[in-house]
Formats: structure tokens, C-alpha cells, sequence
């Protein structure tokens, strides 16, 4: 199977893509899926509504909404808007991840070493983070796979442009368009390798209790 230098391209644009869009993520995913887990406030669930909402719209409207949001600002059809699209596709199961490793954290723990005179931020990262590690890690990798593999929110946001913008999905719809079955048939077999990969790996690493 011989990959060429356009398709070499699209991959390593993907992965840097989601590295960078990992990157961005992940303070605020941490911070709001603590947020969501450990604290009462009013407007939590409208708060956890709007994280979510990206997980069921299509993802045509959500890019849409960036479009029209972000019109005026420069950075439609660049670099940039891919991260910014992927970002918002991937961060409700990167949140949700962290979220359920978060609330597995024994509460009782975290309540004694508060009265041992440990600060907030002290437990937080001394019981709350260390003890939730399997679930952060698995939404870690299912907020990076997702944004190896979103299509329609970048489509509309950024384009598809060779050597730019043109991520694995998009190249695959342009080959499915143009006709070049070789093409798809590679990318496609990439493509399902890397979510095979992704999906061991959040198993063995999220949902290993023994």
C-alpha cells in the first residue's frame, strides 16, 4: 500500500491538528469537568447542556454557528479554523471522560484531607487527579480521536484545501468525489486503524479496574 506525498500530507496536518486541539482543550475540559462533578451551582445543568450540545448536533450546525460567529475574525478557512472546529466537536467527550473519572474519586477521601488543613487546589491535585487518571486519559484519547476524524463542522469553517486545511476526512471526500477508489481505500484503512487503536487504548486504560 503506497500512500502518496498528498495523502502523507492530509495525515500529518490531522495530527497536528489534533495534538494542537488536544492542547487547547484540556485546562478548561479539566476545569469544567471538575466543575460538573464536584460542585452545585445554579445553572449546572444548563451549563452541562451547553458543553454537550455539540455531541448531538450535526455537525454542519455547529460549524455553521462558528461560521457566523467567527465570519469577521480572520481566521475562517485557515489552520487555525480547523483546530477551532475540531475543538468544538471533541470536547464533550473529552468533558465527559473527566467527568466520570472525577466523580469515581472516593468524596470521603477528599473531605479528610481537608480536615488534615489541605487546601482545595492542594486535593485537587494530590487525591482528586491522581485517583482519577483512567478516566481523564480515556477522554483525553476519545477528544483526540474524535478530532482525527470530524468532517462537517471543518468543512464549513475551514475548507477544504490541499496542503492547508485538508485533513484524513476530507481528503477521503474529495477522493470520493474525483472517482480515485485507491485513495479512499488507503484512507480509509488508515483511518480505521487509528479509531481501532484509539478505542483499545481507552478500554485498557479508562475501564481497567483489576
Amino acid at each position: 500500500m503506497r500512500i502518496t506525498p498528498a495523502e502523507i500530507t492530509a495525515l500529518i496536518l490531522t495530527f497536528k491538528v489534533a495534538i494542537l486541539s488536544l492542547i487547547v482543550m484540556f485546562p478548561p475540559g479539566l476545569f469544567i469537568g471538575w466543575l460538573l462533578s464536584k460542585r452545585d451551582f445554579p445553572g449546572k445543568s444548563i451549563l452541562n447542556t451547553f458543553v454537550m450540545l455539540p455531541l448531538v448536533l450535526p455537525p454542519v450546525v455547529s460549524g455553521y454557528i462558528l461560521l457566523i460567529l467567527f465570519s469577521k475574525s480572520g481566521i475562517v478557512f485557515s489552520p487555525v479554523a480547523v483546530v477551532l472546529a475540531v475543538s468544538v466537536i471533541s470536547f464533550p467527550l473529552l468533558v465527559r471522560g473527566i467527568m466520570t473519572g472525577i466523580a469515581s474519586v472516593p468524596v470521603e477521601l477528599e473531605k479528610v484531607a481537608r480536615t488534615l488543613g489541605a487546601s482545595p487546589v492542594r486535593v485537587f491535585f494530590t487525591i482528586t487527579l491522581p485517583l482519577a487518571y483512567r478516566g481523564i486519559i480515556g477522554g483525553a484519547i476519545l477528544g483526540f480521536s474524535k478530532s482525527l476524524g470530524e468532517f462537517g463542522a471543518t468543512m464549513l469553517v475551514a475548507g477544504n484545501i490541499p496542503g492547508k486545511t485538508q485533513t484524513i476526512a476530507l481528503s477521503i471526500y474529495s477522493a470520493v468525489q474525483q472517482g480515485e477508489d485507491a485513495t479512499v481505500f488507503r484512507l480509509v484503512f488508515i483511518s480505521t486503524v487509528i479509531a481501532f487503536i484509539a478505542i483499545w487504548l481507552t478500554e485498557r486504560f479508562a475501564f481497567r479496574y483489576d
